[in-house]
C-alpha cells in the first residue's frame, strides 16, 4: 500500500498514465472523483474505482517513471542513454560521481538512485534557475539525500578531488579537461554528452592531448515493437539519435607502452596523423 506523501502511477482505462502524489486532495477526473484515501488503502497492481464506478489501476513508479515525470526547463537525458551512462561510469553504492551541468536534474535523479546510501553525487550548475529546479526535482522524486548541489561555473574548477567517475553535459567540454584531471582519481571513468559530430571531433582532439585513453563514441537507438502476439512488428516511430555519448579513462601514457602496440598499415597511418596533430597543437600553444 502506498503511504501518504509517496508518488503512485494511476492508469486510466483509456491507457493514460498519471504520476500523482498520495495526499488529502482527491483527484477530480472526467470519470468521477478518485479518493486518495482509497488509493492509500489499496495494493499496487490492484484497481481503485472512482465515484462513478470507473476502475483505475494502481502501480508503483519505477526510476523510468520518475525521470520522465520531472519538471523540466531544459532537455533531459533520455532513460535509454542514462542506463548506459550509469553502467559505463560504474555508478554504485560507495562510489563518488561528479556531474555537470545539472540542468533539470533528470540524470541527477538516476545517479542518486544508483549511488545508494554510501555513494555520493556532486552536481554542478552555472545557471541559478536550473540549479534550483534540479533541487526541487530531487525532492519531488524522493531522492537526493546523497547529492550535493553546487551553483557554480565549472570554468572555476571543481570543489572536490578523487572522484571515481565524472560526467559532463556541457556545450564545450574540451575547455574543462584540465579541471577534470584535477577532480578525479587516476584511472577514473569519464563520460560526455554532445549533440553534434563537430563537437565530438573537438572533444576527441582535446582528449588526445591529455592523460586519457580508451575512447568510445556511440549513440543509442531505441525501437519498440507492437506487443500483439499474432501481429508482432516494429512501431511506426522510434527514438533514434538523441545525442553522442563519449567515454574514456583518465590514463597516464608512455611512449614505451604505445610503441609495443601491434599496428597494421591503417593503425600506423592513424598514429602518424595523431602525432602530427599533437605537434601542431604544441606549436600553436608555444606561439
Amino acid at each position: 500500500m502506498p503511504p501518504y506523501g509517496s508518488l503512485v502511477i494511476i492508469v486510466t482505462p483509456r491507457g493514460k498514465r498519471h504520476l500523482r502524489r498520495v495526499d488529502d486532495n482527491d483527484w477530480h477526473t472526467g470519470d468521477g472523483v478518485l479518493s486518495m484515501a482509497a488509493v492509500a488503502e489499496a495494493n499496487y497492481g490492484s484497481e481503485v474505482r472512482t465515484s462513478l464506478g470507473v476502475p483505475f489501476r494502481l502501480q508503483e513508479p519505477t526510476l523510468h517513471d520518475l525521470i520522465k515525470g520531472v519538471k523540466r526547463q531544459t532537455q533531459i537525458i533520455y532513460p535509454k542513454d542514462i542506463a548506459y551512462i550509469c553502467m559505463r561510469l560504474g555508478v554504485g553504492n560507495g562510489r563518488t560521481v561528479i556531474e555537470a551541468g545539472s540542468g533539470s536534474g533528470g540524470l541527477t535523479v538516476a545517479l542518486s538512485w544508483f549511488s545508494g546510501p554510501e555513494g555520493h553525487v556532486h552536481t554542478y550548475e552555472a545557471r541559478e534557475e536550473f540549479h534550483k529546479l534540479a533541487r526541487r526535482n530531487l525532492e519531488w522524486a524522493g531522492v537526493g539525500q546523497n547529492v550535493t548541489l553546487y551553483h557554480r561555473d565549472i570554468a572555476e574548477g571543481f570543489t572536490i578531488t578523487g572522484a571515481d567517475a565524472l560526467f559532463l553535459d556541457v556545450r564545450t567540454p574540451w575547455e574543462y579537461l584540465d579541471h577534470v584531471v584535477k577532480a578525479v582519481k587516476p584511472g577514473a571513468s569519464l563520460g560526455f554528452l554532445l549533440p553534434t559530430a563537430d563537437q565530438v571531433g573537438k572533444l576527441l582532439l582535446g582528449l588526445e592531448q591529455g592523460p586519457f585513453d580508451d575512447p568510445e563514441v556511440c549513440e543509442i537507438l531505441l525501437r519498440r515493437w507492437k506487443p500483439i502476439a499474432d501481429r508482432l512488428r516494429p512501431e511506426d516511430r522510434m527514438i533514434a539519435h538523441t545525442g553522442f555519448l563519449i567515454f574514456c579513462r583518465h590514463q597516464e601514457g608512455s611512449e614505451d607502452f604505445a610503441a609495443r602496440r601491434p599496428m597494421g598499415t591503417r593503425e600506423r597511418k592513424q598514429e602518424a596523423a595523431r602525432r602530427e596533430r599533437l605537434s601542431a597543437a604544441v606549436e600553436e600553444d608555444a606561439s
